[in-house]
């Protein structure tokens, strides 16, 4: 039988436009998972050059990789100093549901 060599996968490799990552982000956003949304973003800010992300965040590289390692949770000020660095927003909606009738 032949073992099959496998690599893992990164998606930074693949995050190479605003549209890819706009959309690589609103998928983990519309899971509403927390961990997955931390991952994604810290898949982007790979993509985008960890060290430069580090200096404008004020932050270290070994910080932001510890943020986004997926073993530790970041906190939402981490989070949005981080998705400020990328140029990067989020904006609440209200669902219907919860519309003023």
């Amino acid at each position: 039988m032949t073992k099959i060599k496998t690599k893992p996968w990164d998606a930074s490799k693949y995050l190479d436009t605003p549209e890819a990552i706009e959309e690589y982000l609103l998928a983990a956003f519309k899971t509403g998972d927390p961990k997955l949304i931390a991952a994604s973003l810290g898949d982007v800010a790979r993509a985008r050059n960890m060290s430069e992300l580090a200096r404008e965040c004020g932050m270290t590289r070994a910080a932001l990789y510890r943020a986004f390692s997926g073993e530790t949770d970041p906190g939402f000020a981490t989070i949005m100093k981080v998705m400020r660095a990328l140029n990067i927003s989020i904006a609440p909606t209200v669902g219907e549901s919860d519309k003023a009738a």
